[in-house]
């Protein structure tokens, strides 16, 4: 007779186990398939090179922010000295009129105007057209010129204070800058950092070979005259006067220093930091910052009227500036993490050049 026995049912323990490692499973299954791949070379080095760009932007934020302190630093001790100056005059003042009273006072009384003066602040009694016919002419010329400081004074203050409150705005922003541009350099190693050591030297390598191909376009360019005869489509290799070209020369001279945010020479520049030195080291003096630089000169629109030792500038804020090098090619400080180099003008969004 074939057997009629239930078979054995499995144990509730050993169910609960099963179904566990079967969710824990299901779960492993799910995540593996959410999980973000690990970026490739190319989408780190886009994001890289974004977080570099919105870096320069603050950066040269920061510099325009730097500079207004200095000019305030330099506004208020201007300011501080001239109310030193002018209080050490009324002073002086002061006791000229003191030492009227009291040769009034030795030869029978003094003044009532010069009594009221030397007891309480004068403005309100010279407002008063009678006041001044009690006062012979010294004493009226006097109490005027004490008059007169007194508001000059209250004058430099006010705006030495109002000065102050602005300084102090102005570090706030400076702070507040420099944690952006700090922030972002951050976040850029950070993605740097998820590539590997080999991965992270092709990409230096393979910038610095385009930096090289660029030098070459540059300096292998035939010469044109500067009437601007034989330019081409990237540009005449003449340049635009003789200031530029020094300029343009001091710039070649810092080929390879490192870019550095906020820097300005001798030994690290950022991009408008390397324009102004190399301008001040022609004898021409420019504004700090690219934007302002971007509003002095010639504008020059098209790429086929530039000149060696024209300014360029990108983008579309125009937080990007650097040398226009002949044949197409810019020399510039680039971005953190690089050196002053040369680079082809088309890597960047173009708007328009400066001859100085």
């Amino acid at each position: 007779m074939a057997s009629h026995r239930r078979p054995k049912q499995p144990s509730r323990t050993r169910v609960t186990v099963l179904t566990a490692t079967a969710a824990a499973a299901v779960a492993l299954t799910s995540q593996a398939a959410q999980a973000d791949p690990k970026p490739t070379k190319k989408d780190v080095k886009e994001k890289v090179d974004k977080l570099y760009e919105e870096a320069e932007h603050a950066t040269e934020k920061y510099n325009g922010a730097k500079e207004k302190q200095e000019k305030l630093e330099k506004q208020i001790d201007g300011l501080q000295d001239k109310v030193a100056r002018g209080q050490d005059e009324l002073n002086d003042l002061r006791d000229g009129l003191g030492s009227l009273a009291t040769a009034q006072y030795r030869s029978g009384g003094i003044d009532p105007s010069v009594q009221l003066f030397l007891s309480s602040d004068p403005d309100d009694y010279l407002d008063k057209a009678s006041a001044l016919d009690q006062l012979s002419g010294k004493q009226a010329d006097s109490l005027k010129k004490i008059q007169a400081k007194q508001r000059t004074l209250a004058q430099q203050r006010s705006e030495a204070s109002g000065k102050l409150t602005d300084l102090a705005d102005t570090r706030k922003v400076l702070g507040k800058k420099k944690k952006e541009v700090q922030g972002k350099l951050a976040e850029a190693q950070r993605l740097l950092n998820t590539l590997t050591a080999q991965e992270r030297q092709k990409l230096q390598e393979e910038e610095q070979r385009a930096s090289r191909a660029s030098e070459r376009a540059a300096l292998d360019a035939p010469e044109t005259k500067a009437s601007g005869g034989g330019s081409t489509s990237g540009g005449s290799t003449a340049t635009g006067s003789g200031r530029a070209s020094s300029a343009y020369s001091a710039a070649q001279s810092k080929l390879g220093s490192p870019y550095v945010y906020g820097a300005q020479g001798p030994s690290s520049f950022d991009c408008s930091g390397l324009t102004s030195w190399a301008f001040a080291q022609a004898g021409v003096k420019i504004p700090r910052i690219s934007q302002d630089q971007a509003k002095i000169g010639t504008r020059i629109s098209s790429q086929s009227d530039l000149k060696v030792g024209d300014l360029v500038f990108f983008y579309s804020d125009l937080h990007h500036v650097g040398f226009y090098a002949g044949n197409g090619q810019i020399l510039h400080a680039p971005k953190p993490g690089t050196v002053v180099r040369y680079e082809s003008i088309n890597n960047m969004p173009y708007m328009y050049g400066v001859r100085v």
